[in-house]
C-alpha cells in the first residue's frame, strides 16, 4: 500500500524569514517535545527546559518589538507558530500562548522606562508569565473581583486569591489585576508582581482531567508590596487592559484549538490508511472517509478564521468579534475532531497506547479558557444586536 501519512500543514506565509521560522518551530516540535509529550503528561511533568529553549530560540516574544527582544512578526505568523507547538503538545503550545498574554499589558500599555527595564528579560531572558484576572468568586464575571490594591506610600499592598492561573506558582511574573477604587470595572488596576515577591504563593496544582503537565493554580497575594513604577497603565485602566489582552489571546487559543485538531486528524488519516479490515484499509469505507472530509475541512474553516482575525488585528483595524468567533469556532472544533478521531481508531482510541484520547481530554478545556464559549457567544451577539437591555 502507498504511504499516505499525513504531510505537514501547508502554510501560506507572508516572508521567507517567516517560513524559516516554521521550519524551526517544526524541528524543535520533532526533536524536543513530540517525542516527550505523551509520557510527561502522564506523569504530570511541566518541560520548563522546552521553555528555556524557545526563548533562547526567539520563540517568546515573537509578537512583540524588536527593540526589546521581541520577534517583530505580525500575529498572522505568530498565531501558526503556536499551532504547530500545539500540534506537537498542548501543554507548550498552550504555555507560549499564555507567556504572551502575559506580557501584554507592559508592552501594550507600559511606560518606555518600564518596558526598557523588564520586556528583553521577559520576552527573551528565560522567564515565563502568568496571567492573574479570574478568582474563586469571579470567573466570568470578572469585573466582580476582590483582590485588593490599597497604596502605601510609593508602593502597593496586594491582598487577595486568583484562581485558575496557568503556570500558577512556578512562573516568574503575574500581571495581576487588583481594585484599586470602586466597585465594577472601572476600580481596577493591573500590577506587574515578581514571582518571588514576599507574600506570593501558589496552592497545589489542581487535578485535571487533562493537560496534566500544565499547572493550573490559585496564586495567594498575603500583602505582598508592589512599588507603584510596577503598575502598568493608569489607576483604573486595569479592566480595559485585561479585555483588550483577552481579545488577542482567544487568537492565541484559537490557533493551539487547531493545531490540536490538526494532530488529531493526522493520527486519524494515519490510523485509517494503515488498519485492514473485511481484506482493506478502513479509509475505504465511505463512513469513514466522510468522516475524515468533514474533519479536515473543520480544521481548515478554523484556520481560515483565525487567520483573517489575525490580519484585522495585524491591520490595526477592530476585531474582537472575529477573536471571539475564531475562539469559539476553533475550540467547538478541536472538541468535535478530537472525539471522532476515538472513534475513527475504535478500541484503540479508548486506550492510552495511542494520543488521541489525550486529544480529547485536553479539547475540552479549551472551550473553557479565556472566557468560556458561551462568554464568546455574548460578546459576538453583542457586535450584532448590541448590548442586552436590562
Amino acid at each position: 500500500m502507498p504511504d499516505r501519512a499525513p504531510q505537514p500543514v501547508d502554510r501560506q506565509l507572508p516572508t521567507d524569514e517567516a517560513r524559516d521560522l516554521i521550519s524551526l518551530v517544526r524541528d524543535i516540535a520533532q526533536r524536543e517535545i513530540a517525542p516527550k509529550a505523551a509520557e510527561e503528561e502522564e506523569a504530570g511533568r511541566f518541560p520548563r527546559e522546552v521553555f528555556t529553549l524557545l526563548s533562547r530560540s526567539g520563540l517568546l516574544g515573537l509578537p512583540y518589538d524588536s527593540e526589546y527582544g521581541g520577534g517583530d512578526q505580525p500575529y498572522e505568523v505568530y498565531l501558526q507558530v503556536l499551532e504547530e507547538l500545539a500540534a506537537a503538545r498542548l501543554t507548550v503550545g498552550l504555555g507560549v500562548s499564555v507567556h504572551t498574554l502575559a506580557t501584554y499589558a507592559l508592552a501594550t500599555y507600559g511606560t518606555k522606562q518600564q518596558q526598557v527595564e523588564h520586556l528583553p528579560e521577559m520576552l527573551g531572558g528565560g522567564l515565563l508569565g502568568a496571567y492573574c484576572l479570574s478568582e474563586p468568586s469571579s470567573g466570568s464575571d470578572a469585573a466582580s473581583l476582590r483582590t485588593k490594591a490599597v497604596r502605601d506610600g510609593d508602593a502597593w499592598v496586594l491582598t487577595g486569591t486568583k484562581a485558575w492561573i496557568t503556570h500558577g506558582g512556578i512562573a516568574d511574573f503575574y500581571t495581576v489585576m487588583a481594585r484599586t477604587g470602586e466597585d465594577g470595572p472601572r476600580g481596577i488596576s493591573a500590577f506587574l508582581v515578581r514571582g518571588d515577591a514576599e507574600g506570593l504563593s501558589g496552592a497545589a496544582p489542581e487535578k485535571k482531567m487533562g493537560m496534566k503537565g500544565s499547572p493550573t493554580a490559585q496564586v495567594h497575594l498575603d500583602g505582598v508590596r508592589v512599588p507603584d513604577e510596577r503598575r502598568v497603565g493608569e489607576e483604573g485602566q486595569g479592566f480595559a487592559i485585561a479585555l483588550s489582552a483577552l481579545d488577542s489571546g482567544r487568537l492565541g487559543i484559537a490557533a493551539c484549538a487547531i493545531g490540536l485538531a490538526q494532530a488529531a486528524l493526522d493520527e486519524a488519516v494515519d490510523y485509517a490508511t494503515g488498519r485492514r479490515q473485511f481484506g482493506r484499509p478502513i479509509a475505504d469505507f465511505q463512513g469513514l472517509r466522510f468522516m475524515l472530509a468533514d474533519m479536515a475541512t473543520q480544521v481548515e474553516a478554523g484556520r481560515a478564521l483565525y487567520l483573517a482575525a489575525a490580519r484585522l488585528r495585524d491591520a490595526g483595524r477592530p476585531f474582537a468579534k472575529q477573536a471571539a468567533m475564531a475562539k469559539l469556532h476553533c475550540t467547538d472544533t478541536a472538541m468535535k475532531v478530537t472525539t471522532d478521531a476515538v472513534q475513527i481508531l475504535g478500541g484503540y482510541g479508548y486506550t492510552a497506547d495511542f494520543p488521541v484520547e489525550r486529544y480529547m481530554r485536553e479539547a475540552k478545556v479549551l472551550q473553557i479558557v479565556e472566557g468560556t464559549n458561551q462568554i464568546q457567544r455574548m460578546v459576538i451577539a453583542r457586535h450584532l444586536a448590541g448590548p442586552e437591555t436590562r
